[in-house]
C-alpha cells in the first residue's frame, strides 16, 4: 500500500513511519521540519508541508491517510490551535479525497471537568473544554467524520502517548521533581489509562490497512493502571530518588485558575506552570472503554511498562 503519513516528524508519526516502512509498506511522510533526524522516519520520503496553508499542490497517490499532524499543547492562541488541529485536517482530507483517512484524535475530546470512567466513544464530544486543544480537537474529529458519508475514515482515541521520544508525559512528570518529591494532584489512587506509542502505532497499522471502513476508537494500553504506582515505576526505571507527594484537587484548582487568568491578563508569551488541563487529566480518574477496537479492529494491546525509560 501506498500510505502517507503527516505530522511525520513529530513523536507519533515518526513511529508510525517506522513502523509502516518496517512491514513493507510505500510509505511518504510529511512535516512542518525541513528534514527529519535520521532514521526518524525509517525508510519512508519525507516532504516538507505547512498544512495549515492549504491543501498540497502536488500530492503523491495515497491508498491511506495517517493523520498525525497537530498542536499538541494546553496552551496557546484558540485561532492557532484551530488553524492547525481543524483547518489542516480539511486541508489534509482535501489533498486526498479518494484516501481511507485515519484520523489521531486524542481522549481530550472527553468531558475534562468530571472523571472519565471507562468512557466509550459515545460520550464525546463534550459540550465544554478547559482550552482550545481538546475543543479544537472535538471539532477536528466532526470534520473527518463529516467529510463524506461514503469516505472511509477512522478517528482514534489515545490518552498520555509515552514510549521512546516522548515529548509530553515523561518530561512533564520529570519536570515535577523537586529534590526528593515529585509532586503531584489527588490521592495517587486514581486509575488512568495510558497508551503506549507501541499501541497507538498498532491501532494505526489496523486502522490504515485493515478492512474497517469507518468509525471511533478509544486507543490504550491493556488496562488502566494506579498513578502513583505509574509515578513510582517512572521514577525508579529513570533512577530517580524521590516520592510522589500529594496535593488535594479542591486546593490546587483555585491556584491553577488564577494562574491561567493572569497569564491572559499580561498576555504573558509563556505557558504558566499550573493549568487546569494538565491537573484534569491526571488528578481524578481517566479511563478509557477499548472495546470497540479490541472487537472490531481487532486491537491487541500490550499492558503498560516504562521499562527502557532510562533512555528515552
Amino acid at each position: 500500500m501506498r500510505i502517507v503519513v503527516t505530522g511525520a516528524s513529530g513523536f507519533v508519526g515518526g513511529a508510525v513511519c517506522r513502523a509502516l516502512t518496517g512491514a513493507g509498506h510505500d510509505v511518504v511522510g510529511f512535516g512542518r521540519r525541513p528534514a527529519p533526524p535520521s532514521g526518524h522516519v525509517g525508510t519512508a520520503a519525507y516532504r516538507q508541508w505547512d498544512l495549515t496553508g492549504g491543501p498540497l499542490a502536488d500530492p503523491p497517490q495515497a491508498d491511506a491517510v495517517v493523520h498525525c499532524a497537530g498542536t499538541v499543547t494546553d496552551w496557546g492562541p484558540r485561532r492557532e490551535f484551530f488553524a492547525v488541529n481543524v483547518d489542516g485536517t480539511r486541508h489534509a482530507l482535501a489533498t486526498w479525497p479518494e484516501a481511507r483517512f485515519v484520523h489521531v484524535s486524542t481522549a481530550s475530546v472527553y468531558d475534562p471537568r468530571r472523571p472519565t470512567v471507562l468512557a466509550a466513544e459515545d460520550q464525546a464530544p463534550a459540550g465544554r473544554y478547559l482550552n482550545a486543544y481538546g475543543e479544537s480537537k472535538a471539532a477536528a474529529e466532526r470534520v473527518v467524520v463529516d467529510a463524506a458519508p461514503d469516505r472511509p475514515a477512522i478517528v482514534l482515541r489515545p490518552h498520555a502517548v509515552y514510549g521512546p521520544g516522548d515529548t509530553t508525559l515523561l518530561p512533564r512528570v520529570l519536570a515535577a521533581v523537586r529534590g526528593t518529591r515529585l509532586t503531584a494532584v489527588g490521592d495517587g489512587r486514581q486509575l488512568i489509562s495510558l497508551t503506549s506509542v507501541g499501541n497507538l502505532v498498532q491501532a494505526c497499522m489496523l486502522a490504515a490497512c485493515g478492512p474497517v471502513r469507518r468509525g471511533v476508537f478509544n486507543v490504550a494500553d491493556a488496562a488502566p493502571v494506579v498513578l502513583d504506582d505509574a509515578l513510582r515505576a517512572i521514577l525508579a526505571e529513570r533512577g530517580i530518588a524521590a516520592r510522589p507527594v500529594y496535593l488535594p484537587l479542591a486546593a490546587v484548582w483555585p491556584v491553577a485558575t488564577a494562574a491561567e487568568g493572569l497569564h491572559r491578563l499580561f498576555r504573558s508569551a509563556s505557558p504558566p506552570r499550573l493549568t487546569r488541563y494538565a491537573i484534569s487529566h491526571l488528578a481524578v480518574e481517566r479511563t478509557l472503554d477499548i472495546t470497540a477496537a479490541r472487537r472490531t479492529l481487532g486491537y491487541r494491546p500490550d499492558p503498560t511498562s516504562f521499562a527502557g525509560a532510562a533512555d528515552w
